[in-house]
């Protein structure tokens, strides 16, 4: 029975992800009763890619170790998704930075889904042991993640370790929730979801209450797609229902949803009906950004992979060696000024108060000092800004690049400079979600550098009283890859 769970697992991944990619990011509820379209095969997904990898670069080591800096490194020999916390964490390890800093250090994705979706090996690797698949999700969260985003995958793996020995919710529940803090809001959305489904509330009615209390602008957070699993588990009474329930939940769709299959076919292979398995067949299909390794052809030989690799690991408990890190070499140098345009006209400012579009930098009257910013992502706090208008004087390095995407995705509304020439502007934006390769609307401007470092002057409107702070991400990535350019706002270093 034990392989049977295994194989299990990885099937019941590859039906929730494949179901769950066409709705991804959707905000729900929505109303889906089957794959859409039907595939033939079963559909490339990261959650599964990255575990295939992990489990292949762990297998070719003559002593087989879970550790995060071996873990770090196939993401740099062997990956090449750019989105989101992969793209930051990949960014901060090319610069130098170690696990666990490559996740929080400058990383406003620090809770998105990405390791949550990574949780099943681990638990395989470690079936009935749920310190140890812990320990293990801790060495691999550390990469792109901090806090709920690594106690998210910390807490699937021991669900789903402890699923290959019991059964009822509850116990597995209550079990997982035994390594995570209290005052965590993964702690407190499981919590929340058990109470609300106990209360008697229909799935639509609990879904509401956890996107009032959890949502955010981004639609990959840990903390409402966690619930979401819990949610569809405890509302539901078949696999159909409870993988159906929660994909209509929406939001991150793929992730929560193949989280929650591989879980229910851990704790009972059967359970997964014949008809989400025929289309996608048992063929081990990868996406291209996944490189350099030849990974097993089928579901079947991966479970074959993984019992092997987890004899070999003889349950060792990793040891990695902690590096040292000090934020402050990596802070981002700018010269600061303020201005208004109270006394100009239509001319020299529009609406907003800023600068008009096509207008020459506002330079006049500015007077410039020298600061750091603690990295890309910044929140400014509106009671440090000395008038209507906050100037930021950067210096970027394209490194080579010939084609290249800014991101400046603000909270307030912008403009910007390039080489004392008008560049780019926006208004503000309420919706922040600084994925390069998916920025909102008007926040982004592709271009073409020369080589060299150039000169970037921002101009950022103060919030409103409201709004007790700016907040803004600012991303130099190269084109059509969308990954991030290492140290572009550091041209001194590297």
């Amino acid at each position: 029975m034990f392989k049977e769970k295994i194989l299990g697992c990885w099937l019941g991944k590859a039906v929730g992800g494949t179901l769950g990619q066409t709705f991804e990011g959707l905000e729900g509820p929505l109303t889906a009763d089957y794959y859409f379209p039907v595939p033939t095969e079963m559909v490339p997904n990261d959650d599964l890619d990255l575990q295939v990898l992990f489990a292949c670069v762990i297998d070719k080591l003559d002593r087989p170790v879970v550790d995060r800096h071996v873990l770090a490194q196939s993401w740099a020999d062997h990956v090449e998704f750019p989105w989101n916390e992969y793209g930051v964490g990949m960014r901060n390890l090319a610069e130098g930075i170690a696990p666990p800093y490559t996740g929080s250090f400058d990383n406003w994705y620090s809770c998105g889904e990405g390791a949550a979706i990574r949780s099943e090996l681990w638990a395989c690797l470690a079936p009935g042991n749920p310190d140890l698949a812990a320990a293990y999700a801790y060495e691999d969260a550390c990469f792109d993640h901090d806090g709920d985003g690594i106690l998210a995958e910390v807490f699937l793996a021991r669900a789903q370790s402890i699923a290959f020995e019991e059964s009822d919710p509850d116990t597995i529940i209550d079990g997982a929730l035994l390594g995570i803090p209290s005052d965590s809001g993964i702690f407190t959305a499981v919590q929340d979801t058990r109470a609300w489904i106990a209360e008697g509330h229909d799935w639509v009615t609990v879904r509401a209450l956890i996107m009032e209390r959890y949502g955010r602008s981004d639609f990959t957070d840990v903390r409402f797609n966690t619930a979401f699993i819990i949610l569809a588990w405890l509302a539901g009474s078949t696999f159909s229902e409870r993988i159906l329930i929660c994909n209509n939940c929406g939001q991150d769709t793929d992730s929560s949803t193949a989280s929650l299959g591989a879980l229910l076919a851990i704790i009972d292979p059967t359970v997964i009906e014949e008809k989400w398995l025929v289309p996608i067949g048992r063929d081990l299909v990868l996406n291209k950004e996944i490189t350099g390794i030849t990974p097993p052809p089928t579901i079947d030989a991966f479970t074959d992979l993984v019992i092997d690799l987890g004899k070999r690991l003889e349950g060792r408990y990793p040891a990695a060696a902690e590096k040292q890190f000090d934020q402050t070499e990596y802070a981002v140098p700018v010269e600061i000024a303020y201005i208004n345009t109270e006394h100009g006209k239509w001319s020299v400012r529009d609406v907003t108060e800023l600068p008009p579009v096509g207008s020459e930098p506002p330079l006049e009257h500015a007077v410039f000092r020298d600061a750091t910013l603690p990295g890309t992502w910044v929140k400014f706090p509106r009671a440090d800004f000395e008038d209507t208008i906050l100037l930021l004087r950067f210096h970027f390095d394209a490194r080579g690049r010939e084609k290249a995407r800014l991101m400046f995705n603000s909270s307030e509304h912008f403009r910007m400079w390039l080489d004392g020439k008008y560049f780019h502007g926006a208004q503000g934006s309420q919706y922040m979600f600084p994925a390069p390769d998916k920025a909102p609307l008007g926040q982004f401007v592709d271009f073409e550098p020369t080589p060299g470092v150039h000169e970037l002057l921002v101009a950022v409107k103060r919030p409103p009283a409201e709004r007790s702070e700016a907040e803004w991400i600012l991303a130099l990535v190269e084109q059509p890859s969308a990954m991030w350019i290492e140290h572009a706002f550091r041209p001194q270093r590297g």
